[in-house]
């Protein structure tokens, strides 16, 4: 499968995921210490442009708005999120989004591949946060899996250096393929 098939899986897991989120359950805590599930939403909806733009090799600041300034109780949430991550999966679904240099808004250019992995990552490892926060236990294609987690042995230690991951979580190597990249990320599975 390729790059731009997996985009394709990550997102219909997101979907899945989303669409099953009560709201009810906006203020539940996620894995990610950092956000509940309103938190969480927010961000994936704030910095989703800035991620499609990168696949097209457009520079797309994020709104001037501060992430905590998205207002979920404005119109509905989860269809925002979903067509955005549909966005995602069309941006990055095209190959040429993953050739060539491209951006996240800094001044410095990245390999688009390099990108379009993180991108990859962002909407596997946020969708384990969401289904985790609010009791789900999605299906995941074990060819997208395998991608994330090969790129995260890879990419992980300097994200950690940045601040951006937790220390890695021990767990055994036969562990599920999903556990073992949420580990990765400092997730505890």
């Amino acid at each position: 499968m390729s790059r731009e098939q997996l985009i394709d899986k990550a997102v219909a897991t997101a979907l899945e995921v989303v669409g099953n989120i009560g709201p009810d359950q906006l203020d539940a805590p996620t894995p990610c210490t950092e956000f509940d599930v309103r938190k969480l939403v927010n961000h994936l909806l704030f910095w989703g442009p800035s991620l499609d733009g990168a696949a097209r090799k457009e520079t797309v600041p994020p709104p001037a708005a501060s992430e905590a300034d998205v207002d979920l109780t404005a119109g509905d949430w989860a269809a925002d999120l979903a067509a955005g991550l549909r966005a995602r999966s069309a941006a990055w679904g095209e190959p040429s989004a993953w050739t060539g240099t491209t951006s996240l808004g800094g001044p410095d250019p990245m390999p688009a591949e390099v990108v379009g992995a993180m991108v990859l990552g962002e909407v596997v490892v946020h969708t384990w946060d969401l289904a985790r926060a609010t009791g789900q236990a999605p299906t995941w294609d074990g060819g997208l899996l395998e991608f994330v987690h090969a790129d995260l042995v890879r990419t992980a230690p300097t994200a950690r250096s940045m601040g951006l991951f937790g220390p890695e979580v021990r767990v055994p190597a036969d562990a599920p393929l999903i556990d073992r990249v949420v580990a990765l990320t400092g997730r505890t599975p």
